[in-house]
C-alpha cells in the first residue's frame, strides 16, 4: 500500500501591520491644499509677511526721512517708484515698514484674545453652575458695550501707544472665543473618555488641558485666523483717528490718515495702504474659510475628476 503524503502546510507568516489612518491635521492639510482660494490667500499672506520682515533690506529709503524739496511726487518718479508723501518721504518704504506694524498688531491681538477667551470659556464650560453663569453674564455685558468707543476712550485717557493699543484690543475682543470654547466644552465634557478620566483620578486641570482642549483646538485655530483680519481693521481705524500708531512709527492706517488731506492732489497716497489692508484681510479670510472647511470632519475630500483618454 502506498503511504499517504502528509499535507503541506504553508509557513506561518507574520501579519502585515495595519496602515495607520491619517490624523486630523494630515487630512486637514490635504483638504486645505486642494482649496484654491485658501492656498492663494496663504501665499499672499506669506508674501506680505516676508517683505515686511525684510523691509530694512528691501526698502530703498528711510521711511521716516523726508525731503521737503520733493513733496507729493507722482508714482514713477526717479528714485521713488510709488512717489512721495506730503513730507517728501518714500511711499514704498513706508508701505513696507507699515506692514510690520499692522501684521504684528493683527497676530498679537489674535493670540491675546485666543488665550483670554480660551481660559474663560474652558473654565465656564467645564465647571458650569454659578461659574458659568457669572462668566457668561460678564460676556453679555462686554458685548453690550460699543467696543470702538471704549477703545477710543481708553487710549485717549491713557496714552496712544502701540503696546497699549494691542492690550486694549486683546482685552475687548475675547468674547467670541469664550463663547465658542464654552459651547465646545459643554459638548465634550459629557463624552465617555472624560468620564473614564475622572474615574481613574485625573485632575480637572489634566482633563481640560490633555483631553478637552486638544479636541477643541481646530475651531479655536479657525476663529483665531479670522480674528487677525479684524484686528488689522481695528488698528487701521484707531490709527486713522490718530489714536493708534504714533510717529515716527507708521502703519497702513496711519498712512491713510495722513493721505486724507491730499486726496485731491494725489489720491494714490490713500489707495496704496488701502489696497494693502484690503488684500491682507481678504487673504486672511480666505485662509480662515479654508481651515474651517478642512478641519470639519463632516466634509469629505473632493477628488478631482480625471478626463478619460480618447
Amino acid at each position: 500500500m502506498s503511504e499517504t503524503a502528509a499535507p503541506v502546510t504553508a509557513p506561518n507568516r507574520p501579519a502585515a501591520p495595519s496602515k495607520r489612518p491619517p490624523g486630523l491635521w494630515a487630512t486637514g492639510w490635504k483638504k486645505f491644499s486642494r482649496n484654491p482660494f485658501a492656498m492663494t490667500g496663504l501665499v499672499i499672506l506669506l508674501f506680505f509677511v516676508v517683505i515686511s520682515l525684510l523691509a530694512p533690506l528691501i526698502a530703498p529709503h528711510d521711511p521716516a526721512r523726508g525731503d521737503m524739496m520733493l513733496p507729493n511726487l507722482p508714482a514713477g518718479s526717479e528714485g521713488y517708484w510709488l512717489g512721495t508723501d506730503e513730507l517728501g518721504r518714500d511711499i514704498l518704504s513706508r508701505l513696507l515698514y507699515s506692514g510690520r506694524i499692522s501684521l504684528l498688531v493683527g497676530f498679537s491681538v489674535a493670540i491675546g484674545t485666543v488665550i483670554i477667551g480660551t481660559v474663560i470659556g474652558a473654565v465656564s464650560g467645564y465647571f458650569g453652575g454659578w461659574i458659568d453663569t457669572v462668566f457668561m453674564r460678564f460676556v453679555d455685558v462686554m458685548n453690550a458695550i460699543p467696543l470702538l468707543f471704549l477703545n477710543i476712550l481708553v487710549l485717549a485717557i491713557f496714552k496712544a501707544e502701540f503696546y497699549y493699543m494691542i492690550l486694549i484690543l486683546a482685552l475687548t475682543g475675547w468674547m467670541g472665543v469664550a463663547r465658542l470654547v464654552r459651547g465646545t466644552f459643554l459638548q465634550l465634557r459629557e463624552m465617555q473618555y472624560v468620564e473614564a478620566a475622572r474615574a481613574i483620578g485625573v485632575s480637572n486641570g489634566g482633563i481640560i488641558i490633555r483631553h478637552l482642549l486638544r479636541n477643541a483646538t481646530a475651531p479655536i485655530i479657525v476663529n483665531a485666523t479670522l480674528m487677525v483680519g479684524g484686528a488689522i481693521l481695528s488698528e487701521s481705524a484707531l490709527s486713522y483717528l490718530g489714536l493708534g500708531v504714533q510717529m515716527p512709527d507708521t502703519s497702513w492706517g496711519l498712512m491713510l490718515s495722513n493721505a486724507q488731506e491730499f486726496m485731491l492732489v494725489d489720491p494714490l497716497q490713500a489707495v496704496y495702504p488701502g489696497m494693502c489692508i484690503l488684500i491682507v484681510v481678504l487673504s486672511v479670510n480666505f485662509i480662515g474659510d479654508g481651515l474651517r472647511d478642512a478641519l470639519d470632519p463632516r466634509k469629505k475630500t473632493v477628488k478631482p475628476r480625471r478626463r478619460l483618454g480618447k
